[in-house]
Parts: C-alpha cells; sequence; structure tokens
C-alpha cells in the first residue's frame, strides 16, 4: 500500500519547526530547532539569514528520518513563516548582504518618522494604499533602512542583482531547483509595499519608502508551485513547494476560519488577533489593520488584524532576563500561590506598544505594586497581560466589524495553560477554543500544499484535531474591575514625555 505524506517547515521568530502529515491529516513525526536571537545594544533585533537556511534542512532531515519516509512518498511541501521579518541577498551570489531584520525591531523608526513628516496626510495615504498604519513594525520601513545604512545592500541595487524580501521569498529562493524569486499575497501585504486592493506592489508605496520595485519578488498565489526542491539532496526527486502563507494566516487556514467573523488567536512570540472578513476589505477606526489572508486559485480573502508585540515572550522573559522562572511549564503552578486580591499589572512594551494602541514610544511597566506583590504576584501579572492584550484586539474586532464574537480558536505554547485560558474567555467575555495540535501554522501550510498537490480536498488535519472549550464564567462586575485596572496600566506607559 502507497504512502503519501506533505511535509511543512514553520519558520518562526524563536526557531524552526518540520512537521509531516500523512494524507488521514495525522501527525507522523516532528522536530524544531532553535535560531540565534542576535540583539546589540541599541536592542535592534537580527537573525542570520544562513542559519535559519541551515536549521531548516536541518529538521527536514530530521523529521524524515526519524518517520521512516521512502523516495517518492512526500508529495508536497508547506512553509509557513514570521512574516515582517525581511532581508537583503544577491540575485546572482545567492547570498545575504547583511542579516535579517526581525519584525520585532524598531530601529526603522526614523525612517517612518521622515516619511510622515515629509508632507500632510502621508500615513494617512499609506494606510489607504496598503491597509496597515504607518510603523517600524512593517518591512518597507525595515528595507529602506538596509538601502541607507548597509553599503553591500546599496550596490547590489546599483548593480541591479538586489533581492529584497521576506523569510518566504529567501526559502523559497535559497530551496527551489530553479532559485525563483517568488512570494505570495499573506506575506507581501506584510511588507506595507502592495496594494491591499489590487494584490500587486504599489510603485507609490515604493517610491515612498525609496525601495526599488525590480528588487522585489514577484507575487503568486498562496497555493501556487512556487518551484521544486529536493531540501538539499534529501530527496532523490524534487517535491513541489506549493503552499506558502504567513505564519499567522497559515494559523487562520488550519483554524478553519473561513467563514465571514471566524476569529483566531496565535499566541507565540507575539500574538496575531485576526477576523476572517471574506473578499472585501473591512477598514479599521480601532487601531486594528486590514490585511490579505491568502489568495487561493485566484481568490483573494482578506482579514482584520491585531497584532501585539510580545506575549508569550514574556514568559521568556521571565526565565532568561529575570530568572523568576526556570521553565514556561511553571507559570500556572507560581500563579495558584499568588495572591488573588494583589493589584499588580505588567504592559510589556519592550519595543512599543501595538495593536490596538500603536504607540512605539511607551516602555514597558509593572504598576499597582503593594506590599503584597511578591515572585508569585509578580509572575501572575505578567503572564496576565497575555490574555489583557488580546481581549483589547478582541474588543476593536467587535467595533471595527459589527460581528459579536462569540469564539475564539487559539493555539500556541500558552495555550497550555489552563489558567491563562480560562482568563482569556472571562477578559475576551467569549469561548475559548484551545486546538489538541501545537503546530497550526505549520499545519496551515500543509494544508494548503497537500490540496494543491491533491493529496486532500477537505482540510484533513483540522478533522483529526481534537478540541478543548473554556467558557466566560466571570460575571460582569468583577470582569469591568479588572479590564479598568489593565486600562489604567496601559494608560500610564503611554503617559509618557
Amino acid at each position: 500500500m502507497s504512502r503519501e505524506f506533505v511535509l511543512s517547515v514553520d519558520q518562526s521568530t524563536q526557531g524552526t519547526k518540520a512537521v509531516l502529515f500523512a494524507k488521514d491529516g495525522s501527525v507522523v513525526a516532528k522536530t524544531a530547532r532553535p535560531h540565534d536571537q542576535i540583539v546589540n545594544d541599541l536592542g535592534w533585533v537580527s537573525h542570520d539569514p544562513e542559519q535559519i537556511m541551515t536549521n531548516v534542512l536541518a529538521v527536514c532531515r530530521d523529521v524524515v528520518k526519524r518517520a521512516g519516509v521512502r523516495a517518492g512518498e512526500v508529495r508536497a511541501f508547506g512553509i509557513s513563516n514570521q512574516r515582517e521579518t525581511c532581508l537583503a541577498w544577491d540575485r546572482e551570489t545567492r547570498e545575504p548582504l547583511a542579516p535579517a531584520v526581525v519584525w520585532q525591531c524598531g530601529r526603522a523608526k526614523g525612517v517612518c518618522e521622515e516619511l510622515a513628516a515629509s508632507r500632510e496626510g502621508m500615513a494617512r495615504r499609506v494606510k489607504e494604499l496598503s491597509g496597515l498604519d504607518l510603523s517600524p513594525y512593517f518591512s518597507a520601513s525595515k528595507l529602506a533602512w538596509l538601502l541607507r545604512n548597509e553599503p553591500a545592500v546599496r550596490e547590489a541595487a546599483e548593480r541591479g542583482t538586489l533581492c529584497l524580501g521576506t523569510i518566504d521569498s529567501w526559502l523559497v529562493f535559497k530551496l527551489s531547483e530553479e532559485h525563483a524569486f517568488l512570494t505570495e499575497p499573506s506575506n507581501a501585504c506584510r511588507t506595507q509595499l502592495l496594494d491591499l486592493h489590487t494584490g500587486q506592489w504599489s510603485d507609490e508605496l515604493c517610491e515612498y519608502f525609496g525601495v526599488p520595485r525590480g528588487a522585489l519578488a514577484t507575487v503568486v498565489p498562496s497555493d501556487s508551485v512556487f518551484g521544486h526542491t529536493t531540501l538539499g539532496g534529501l530527496f532523490p526527486e524534487a517535491v513541489p513547494i506549493c503552499g506558502v502563507l504567513g505564519d499567522s494566516q497559515a494559523a487562520l487556514a488550519a483554524q478553519n476560519c473561513l467563514e465571514m467573523g471566524d476569529t483566531k488567536a496565535t499566541y507565540g512570540t507575539g500574538s496575531s488577533v485576526m477576523m476572517q472578513t471574506g473578499p472585501e476589505v473591512v477598514e479599521s477606526s480601532n487601531g486594528l489593520v486590514s490585511s490579505i489572508a491568502w489568495d487561493f486559485g485566484g481568490q483573494r480573502s482578506y482579514v482584520l488584524e491585531g497584532n501585539l508585540n510580545y506575549t508569550g515572550a514574556v514568559i521568556t522573559w521571565l526565565k532568561d532576563q529575570m530568572g523568576l522562572i526556570s521553565d514556561p511549564g511553571e507559570v500556572e503552578d507560581v500563579i495558584a500561590r499568588a495572591n488573588p486580591a494583589d493589584r499588580a499589572y505588567f504592559v510589556p512594551a519592550f519595543t512599543g506598544l501595538g495593536a490596538p494602541w500603536w504607540d512605539p514610544e511607551a516602555t514597558g511597566m509593572l504598576t499597582g505594586v503593594t506590599r503584597t506583590t511578591g515572585r508569585a504576584e509578580t509572575v501572575k501579572a505578567c503572564a496576565e497581560c497575555i490574555p489583557y492584550q488580546v481581549a483589547d484586539v478582541v474588543a476593536a474586532l467587535r467595533a471595527d466589524s459589527g460581528i459579536e464574537v462569540g469564539e475564539l480558536r487559539v493555539d500556541g505554547g500558552p495555550t497550555r495553560n489552563a489558567y491563562l485560558m480560562q482568563m482569556q474567555a472571562d477578559v475576551a467575555d467569549a469561548t475559548v477554543v484551545v486546538s489538541s495540535l501545537a503546530e497550526l501554522s505549520a499545519a496551515g501550510a500543509a494544508f494548503v500544499a497537500g490540496r494543491s498537490a491533491g493529496v486532500w480536498e477537505a482540510n484533513e488535519i483540522y478533522n483529526r484535531v481534537t478540541r478543548s472549550y473554556y467558557e466566560p464564567q466571570m460575571d460582569d462586575a468583577t470582569r469591568t474591575v479588572k479590564v479598568d485596572g489593565w486600562h489604567a496600566a496601559v494608560r500610564q506607559v503611554k503617559a509618557h514625555g
């Protein structure tokens, strides 16, 4: 009996996962490797593109070997990736020209300020075209920074050999036998250089940011055949790369959020809270952004989205920088020992505030500290900032869409913490649905790749996953007091000079 598999890679902020799915949608094997977080004295965050590439090949080799896959059994290869992280490389040498600038990095703030000051209404015009607020969070200003500050990038632009792109286009270029220079709309729209309405690069936006359009990848549908790969000789015959999505949109697909109003939250280093809005762009007046969910077969679908810079990363910070925990799995037990009446709040504005507040100047704050605030209470306050932030985005989604979000489908590491998931249901006033599959970004890319290659028609991965449910239990008065306290803490963070 022949076996068919779909191999998917999720290249995320902290590391790279490979997941192998069988034809029935079950997970056969998975593995992961971290990569270095390069942070300089100015707080700039970078990644090594070659290390990422090496890790992609390594995890694919490891997972295929672990599963005992034979030649010809992998039918399709999919990619999900951290989104706004971007880099520059040379089309001829195929080598990176500088470290990748990570989505968290705020080094391009000056580029945005300069552009906003260049003419009245500029920030508004950028958002009209791209759907995104003018912010160093997105790739366009990062690419402009690379062109201004990295001589090798400028020289490649002058030679006409420069490639500028997000991680998906780097991986496709390096992995494909064709060295295809391609991207797709879920990633391209997050650069702030794509016209949200046409799904193609905007000459006007490229001019504003000083990014040569010829250095950008060709935009194709998300379920295209992007090229063929042997994964560095792992396969004797090349396998099609036929499903690529940004990680948040990949999780949306894996959560089967296909109908208007379907909403999910992905808890990673940061978080993406995303609502499916169908074939029409819904504009936000509450601090959210409009993006493209995907393009399947030439049919675009849109989303409203709020992005939070620091959610799961707060737990990492508690462990690595503060030494308050030795393992993320400790958090729930530590919280259980905290005084429930403690009034501390933590706002994780390490590099400014994301949605729905958008304040790049804000810095983090632990506030409401009293004599009852100790280690357990501090850990509790830091962990609780995750559901509070997500609840604020859910409230903005309700306001912008006019849709009552009754169910929030969630994925990511913090979903294993029952305390946080119950609190999420309580402060968001919505049923929280936790997937038993942690690797939903990889699953979404696998679903698209498998469907493109004819391995399956329905979302067999979603159909096999089990789910647990957290219903709101908090009374309205208690919810109001807690959320008002959180909003007071956010106002303190925003009250900077």
